[in-house]
């Protein structure tokens, strides 16, 4: 075989090379699938590859090109194990400003429930929430309306409300399918005040962070200063939030610190110099890029650095503020407040660590990054216009995060044994499989399928109460009948980490079945030889 067609046949098997790396991504929630088809691919790459290994064989003595051909197999090698297991995490967000009105009746358009691809998460930011003293201390006992609203719509869908934070009428939510719940970890929660000076909570920021199948993510809520002429000081309240916010987290102690920070909220910023009638003719006609180089969070952008870090996608849907309550008109009091895009969604991934010269003082998050990328492509951002309980429109942002998961292993596993109901104890046992913050003040609670948090158990069991397990430990542990739920239906349990605030594992989905002490109390009919009684 002569040198040329060794070549030949090495480019088109690169070629089919090439082809394999074109895998088609799929949906995160069929994990199966997806690591078979991973594994297929690899497989598949990996006798491509040593397909060409066999023509390296037979080239000629050109031994500096036989060593790169090498080098850009061994690349190839490497990039087969790194790329093929990417998956991609849909995110839901909506940021709106509800002037202390209490929720409209159905907000399924907002949260696009018929969407397809399903979202994995949902996190919502409202502002000025009603936070009247009264109404505060009673939504502190019982939660506000918008959760309960939120979680009645999103409960049915398999999705729970994992953890939010409140300052004054700041409010902000997340919400993940139960699959996610024991990759969700480390979640924190944190609130500044900017309002009067620092010691007033109805203007600043509160924020939640929590690490995603490994990698670290932090959202930022914001509400800052009104008016026209304060766009500096909004500047000044955004770095002084991000200057005060810690968290309790020795690689991410502050928010610019994670991987990937969503900063949105009302902002505030308004549309400078133009007037009414241009603004309004504008906005009319759809021209909303004649308005772009007059907004003030994108003139801030141009000189300020921390807000370069920052990307948005483009405004191409009407300014959000201020409207006349239950209509699509904007302001008509004597105010006549100009149009602007207060409430606005934006992501930043934290730039990449730069190598200094000297090894010794080398980052290592520069190789992490390398390893475990991670990729935010934005697929919506628009508003809905359909909204009139506040005079701002609810503004959403939907996006991809593609992401190679870093923590694929549940901590805790938790089994069910024999059939459980309420005529007798039941049965179950758990097992800590790797290290966490266990304590004796975990739990195992018993959730309906459709549960809304994790509060919203039937029943629960405390752990091995006398010392933490150990692990691999297999523990047995028991429920009262007395606690069962007498009539039949789907469950799981939830292992409950009081230290990590989440629930960090489940059980497969189990039926419980109809106790005998339901059929004696008449809940249900009574069955003789085939008929109801």
């Amino acid at each position: 075989m002569n040198q040329a067609s060794d070549y030949q046949l090495f480019w088109e098997n690169s070629k089919k090379m090439s082809d394999i790396f074109d895998v088609p991504r799929v949906r995160s929630d069929s994990t199966s699938t997806m690591a078979s088809q991973s594994t297929s691919s690899r497989m598949i790459l990996r006798e491509r590859l040593a397909q060409l290994l066999v023509c390296l064989e037979d080239l000629s003595s050109d031994d500096e090109a036989n060593e790169e051909v090498s080098h850009t197999l061994d690349e190839a090698f490497y990039l087969c194990g790194k790329y093929t297991n990417r998956e991609s995490f849909r995110l839901h967000m909506v940021t709106w400003n509800v002037g202390t009105a209490e929720p409209p009746a159905d907000v399924r358009s907002l949260l696009q429930l018929d969407s397809q691809p399903a979202t994995d998460l949902y996190v919502i930011g409202l502002q000025e929430v009603n936070a009247n003293p009264v109404q505060y201390i009673s939504d502190l006992i019982s939660e506000d309306s918008w959760s309960h609203l939120l979680m009645d719509n999103l409960a049915p869908m398999g999705y729970i409300k994992v953890t939010f934070v409140r300052m004054q009428g700041l409010l902000l939510i997340l919400f993940a399918k139960q699959v996610h719940l024991p990759f969700i970890r480390d979640i924190q929660s944190t609130y500044t005040r900017t309002g009067l000076f620092g010691y007033w909570g109805n203007k600043g920021g509160v924020s939640v962070r929590f690490s995603f199948y490994g990698h670290m993510l932090c959202f930022l809520n914001c509400h800052l200063a009104a008016h026209m002429n304060y766009a500096l000081q909004r500047m000044d309240e955004f770095e002084y939030i991000l200057d005060t916010q810690d968290f309790d987290m020795y690689n991410t102690p502050q928010v610019l610190d994670h991987k990937v920070v969503f900063w949105f909220g009302d902002l505030n910023f308004r549309i400078a110099d133009h007037g009414m009638h241009f603004l309004r003719s504008s906005i009319n006609n759809g021209r909303f890029n004649l308005l772009w180089n007059r907004d003030q969070l994108t003139m801030m952008k141009k000189k300020e650095a921390i807000l370069q870090e920052f990307e948005e996608g483009l405004l191409c849907f009407k300014p959000t503020y201020k409207f006349d309550r239950f209509s699509e008109t904007y302001d008509t009091s004597g105010k006549k407040r100009k149009p602007a895009w207060t409430d606005r969604i934006l992501w930043r991934i934290k730039p990449k660590a730069i190598d200094t010269e000297d090894e010794n003082s080398s980052t290592t998050s520069s190789a992490d990054d390398d390893e475990y990328p991670i990729k935010v492509k934005q697929d919506m951002y628009t508003c809905d216009v359909s909204y009139g309980v506040s005079d701002h429109k609810p503004v959403i942002g939907t996006f991809n995060l593609e992401m190679r998961k870093k923590v694929e292993t549940a901590l805790v596993t938790l089994t069910v044994e024999g059939h459980w109901s309420a005529d007798e104890d039941a049965t179950f046992t758990y097992t800590i499989l790797e290290n966490f913050e266990s304590s004796t003040w975990d739990w195992i609670g018993l959730y309906k399928i459709g549960f809304r948090s994790a509060s919203d158990y039937s029943t629960f069991a405390w752990v091995k109460d006398d010392e933490v397990a150990a692990n691999g430990e297999v523990v047995t542990g028991q429920m009262s009948k007395n606690e069962l739920p007498l009539l039949a239906g789907d469950y799981v349990l939830g292992y409950y980490g009081t230290n990590m605030q989440s629930l960090i594992a489940f059980s497969p989905t189990f039926q419980i079945l109809e106790s005998q002490q339901a059929v004696m109390e008449g809940l249900v009919p009574e069955n003789i030889n085939g008929h109801e009684k």
